[in-house]
């Protein structure tokens, strides 16, 4: 395994070294800083470590710029949950905190290598040109409409029930548009708490509240250059859209507490479970930021639908945990197939990822059977 260790502190980089020295499995190349990483990456390397707090760029900024082509472990002297959560929705696979033992950065490491040996012994799940996986008429009009739409600016709405994969659209949205280099930040209007919505987008300075110990980047900031994903956009409080539709409008933000204006350059996609046209007649959602985000609309269908992904979806998944679990690679009896086709999906796509992940940790051999999906009971 060829192993990256990005490390401004000399010390700390040689310690590493010296530490990694006694496992003849792992190659270990060392750079003093992120840009001279980015310049000597490539597809030899299997894993990338990364400090944080490093100059020229940090290693929020380097992992954005890796752009998911290497699985990353992150190490830090000076963490912050809101630097850990950002690291997790980057897709980080560990987040170490300085100073930590080395068995602990070894066992993190040798985890992956598993998980990479797992994954490259193990039959290919075939996916489509689009990298979806499987292939269905109605995926099939969908993408023709998000191929034409990625090539322009144009800002998106995404339509359809909870867990069709409106999430997975929008980042192949932005993976086929001239801003796929910058970076790709996906915010829930669901999760976040209503007094918090305005500083988590806008950003605020110290001292902007009782909280606010140090200056906050909002996610318009963090996506600026590329693609900011809205999920949710229904559940935004009345009082936030306004401010939303000035920032798409005048294309500036405003951190709480500050007077300058921040200049962005971002392409915005939103999506909703929710019936737009009903919370505009019920005083719910601004009609004006409405057509502000509908320029391109996109139903999504659910999975009932797209009966041809199924088992595509599903043997990727069945791939993926046993991977995950270190599990030998099962594989469906024909008559769980059958009843994977047959049940109707009210949670579409991550229904049955759900499912799909219980019935890899319960079967007891290596062929999933068809009562260890208990699919009769949600019937």
């Amino acid at each position: 395994m060829k192993i990256a260790i990005v490390e401004d502190d000399i010390n700390m980089r040689k310690s590493l070294e010296i530490a990694m020295s006694d496992y003849k499995e792992f190659e270990v190349v060392t750079f003093k800083n992120a840009v001279d990483a980015l310049k000597k990456l490539d597809d030899s390397f299997d894993l990338v470590i990364t400090d944080i707090n490093m100059p020229k760029m940090d290693g929020i900024e380097f992992v954005k710029e890796l752009n998911g082509r290497f699985e990353v472990i992150i190490m830090t002297g000076n963490a912050t949950l809101t630097r850990a959560i950002e690291s997790i929705h980057l897709g980080v696979k560990d987040f170490l905190l300085k100073p930590f033992d080395v068995d602990a950065l070894i066992g993190a490491i040798k985890r992956e290598d598993k998980i990479q040996k797992v994954q490259k012994s193990a039959p290919k799940t075939k996916k489509s040109s689009s990298g979806f996986l499987g292939k269905s008429k109605a995926l099939s009009k969908v993408l023709n409409i998000a191929d034409k739409a990625a090539k322009t600016d144009a800002s998106m709405l995404l339509l359809g029930q909870s867990g069709v994969g409106k999430e997975v659209f929008a980042s192949y949205i932005h993976k086929n548009s001239p801003r796929a280099k910058k970076p790709f930040v996906a915010i829930n209007m669901a999760a976040i708490p209503e007094n918090l919505i305005e500083s988590e987008l806008f950003g605020f300075e110290k001292g902007a509240f009782t909280d606010a110990v140090e200056a906050k980047a909002g996610q318009f900031e963090l996506a600026n250059g590329g693609t900011l994903f809205l999920d949710e956009i229904g559940e935004m409080p009345y009082g936030v859209q306004a401010k939303l539709l000035r920032a798409l409008q005048e294309k500036e933000v405003r951190r709480l507490g500050s007077s300058k204006s921040i200049k962005i350059d971002i392409r915005v996609i939103s999506a909703t479970n929710a019936n737009l046209d009903t919370k505009i007649k019920e005083g719910e959602f601004r009609e004006d930021l409405y057509y502000r985000l509908n320029t391109i609309p996109l139903l999504i269908p659910p999975l009932r639908e797209r009966k041809d992904e199924i088992l595509s979806i599903a043997n990727a998944m069945v791939e993926q945990n046993c991977s995950k679990y270190g599990f030998d690679l099962k594989t469906f009896s024909k008559e769980a197939e059958s009843e994977l086709l047959d049940y109707s999906w009210p949670g579409n796509i991550r229904e049955l990822i759900s499912v799909v992940e219980r019935a890899v940790i319960l079967s007891e051999t290596q062929e999933i059977q068809k009562d260890e999906l208990f699919l009769d009971i949600r019937k």
